[in-house]
């Protein structure tokens, strides 16, 4: 794994975080205990920071980044993700808000300033625009994404199931291939 030190701002990583090999995370970046980092994934912290939650997986080939401050913009764009959040393969998020327990589907962008509120899932391929607010609870699809309809208990109830489980497999496969955790 590659973990870089980017204008002094070393990444901090919780208890029992899996960082996979093929990772980097660059400059100011905060993991939550339990979080798992997973193949090809780019978590870049360098010109705002990055937080995110305990248990909260980012699977293969996500890019996570921020906006820098600007005088047009004082407060840039940070990246704030909630625990027990899935990040599905191959996601961009930039400068947003992810609450607890979403699930962003596979080859989704979330755009800066956009808020997954708790509890949303947001189908494959989806695209949030800049400052859009999902509503908790719901399921959203599309570009850009809308509204679909409300999720049912047993899809809420997927959300804790689905970051209980990639912690396990985190620690399973930590110990199969040697991988820090």
């Amino acid at each position: 794994m590659s973990i870089e030190i980017y204008r002094g701002m070393t990444p901090k990583l919780g208890r029992a975080v899996f960082v996979h090999a093929s990772a980097c995370l660059i400059g100011d970046i905060e993991l939550g205990d339990e979080v798992s980092i997973w193949p090809g994934v780019v978590i870049r912290g360098d010109v705002n920071s990055i937080r995110i939650g305990a248990r909260t997986n980012v699977q293969d080939g996500s890019i996570l980044h921020v906006t820098h401050k600007s005088q047009r913009n004082p407060a840039g764009a940070a990246l704030n993700i909630g625990r027990d959040v899935t990040i599905g393969h191959a996601v961009i998020l930039h400068g947003c808000r992810i609450e607890d327990e979403c699930l962003i589907g596979m080859g989704s962008l979330v755009m800066d300033n956009a808020i997954l509120q708790p509890r949303v899932l947001l189908g494959a391929g989806s695209l949030v625009p800049e400052g859009r607010v999902l509503e908790s609870g719901w399921l959203y699809l599309g570009r850009p994404a809308r509204q679909v309809r409300r999720l049912n208990e047993e899809e809420l109830a997927y959300f804790s199931y689905q970051a209980a489980n990639y912690a396990r497999l985190a620690s399973e496969y930590a110990a199969a291939v040697g991988c820090p955790v």
